[in-house]
């Protein structure tokens, strides 16, 4: 991907200086991992309440049944070209100059944080991805001493860059990339996903608010929900499923690239070079959700150990003969063969599985 989002840079001149990035380097993904500490930066979102309860009483009387929760009285999102024109200026306005640095932040503070909201308008074709990317170019490059360049480079590469090549890989790769299943997992999902009825806070939190908003941002649907599902060993159709009927952006073009190839690796390779999957230690690095949960985040085995640690290590042992040999994760079998507790992880992780749903 980072190649193509280069070529796209220089194709339609953004973040450009005559042949070179702007700020000297093409990517600034190190500075776009803040875990959010000061709750006074945030910033209510533009929002345009409307009334749809004939939509949803249509829905009720034709006997459509329905997941999540909506306030008919207040159906938030922009549905007009208009509307998604001022939420774009909303964003550069006020969210652009916090956006890259806390981009992959978690935190029960908000559900919004700093994101801007335009996937649901660019997804049904309200508005351009070339406008968003230069409209918010073009405010960036006159302010440009209040707002950092990994902070525009940072939202620019998510559209110009990654949203793009999704839609690429959707047209080289379907319809067969639908049916790939590279680790063979079979188990469905457990009820909780339906629900958010879980004591694992990251999960409860990331799906309720999925259920109440029908948004979640991509550390939200990459590193807890998707993450979960691919350390847990459930099988792709669920999750496409779950995301494709839960988020109100998820058009299938963008929503299955996203989620059988970026999260959940089920393409063995060909959108991400390797499967995105953490312990705790990374939720925790990255909020709050920790701070309250019934699991302890430090805690790998035993009572209270949260279930990423041990599902960590026993999605890598048992995944081995399929990924030992991608050159970014050795290090992972390098450290796995050097731990003493291995066999008690693997309990571990082999109990959780049992019990998906008590989690």
């Amino acid at each position: 991907m980072e190649t193509f989002y280069r070529e796209m840079r220089k194709k339609y001149a953004v973040l450009m200086d005559g042949k070179d990035p702007i700020g000297g380097q093409w990517n600034f993904d190190e500075d776009n991992r803040k875990a959010l500490k000061d709750r006074s930066l945030l910033k209510k979102p533009r929002v345009h309440p409307k009334e749809v309860a004939h939509i949803t009483q249509l829905l009720a009387a034709s006997g459509v049944n329905c997941i999540g929760n909506i306030d008919p009285t207040h159906f938030n999102w922009p549905t007009s070209r208009e509307e998604s024109l001022e939420v774009l200026q909303y964003f550069c306005e006020e969210l652009l100059v916090h956006f890259g640095a806390y981009q992959d932040a978690l935190t029960t503070w908000d559900p919004y944080l700093f994101h801007s909201r335009l996937s649901f308008s660019l997804n049904c074709k309200l508005i351009s991805p070339l406008e968003v990317v230069q409209t918010v170019e073009a405010y960036w490059s006159r302010h440009q001493d209040q707002i950092g360049i990994a902070q525009v480079e940072g939202f620019i590469r998510q559209i110009l860059g990654w949203r793009e090549y999704m839609r690429g890989i959707y047209w080289a790769k379907m319809p067969e990339f639908a049916q790939l299943n590279y680790f063979g997992h079979e188990r469905k999902l457990p009820d909780w996903f339906w629900t958010g009825n879980t004591k694992m806070n990251c999960l409860s939190q990331s799906i309720q608010q999925s259920l109440d908003l029908a948004y979640a941002h991509h550390i939200q649907r990459l590193m807890v929900t998707g993450n979960f599902a691919l350390l847990a060993g459930i099988h792709p159709d669920e999750v496409d499923r779950w995301y494709l009927g839960i988020y109100i952006d998820a058009i299938e073009w963008v929503e299955i690239t996203n989620t059988r190839g970026m999260s959940q690796f089920a393409d063995g390779g060909i959108v991400g070079t390797k499967p995105y999957v953490s312990s705790a230690n990374y939720i925790k690095k990255q909020g709050n959700y920790c701070s309250t949960c019934a699991y302890q985040a430090e805690k790998k085995t035993g009572e209270g150990s949260c279930p990423f640690n041990s599902l960590y290590w026993h999605f890598h042992a048992r995944n081995r003969d399929l990924l030992e040999k991608n050159p970014r994760i050795g290090m992972v079998y390098r450290t796995w063969d050097k731990m003493s507790n291995r066999q008690e992880l693997l309990d571990q992780a082999e109990d959780y599985l049992a019990h998906l749903e008590e989690l």
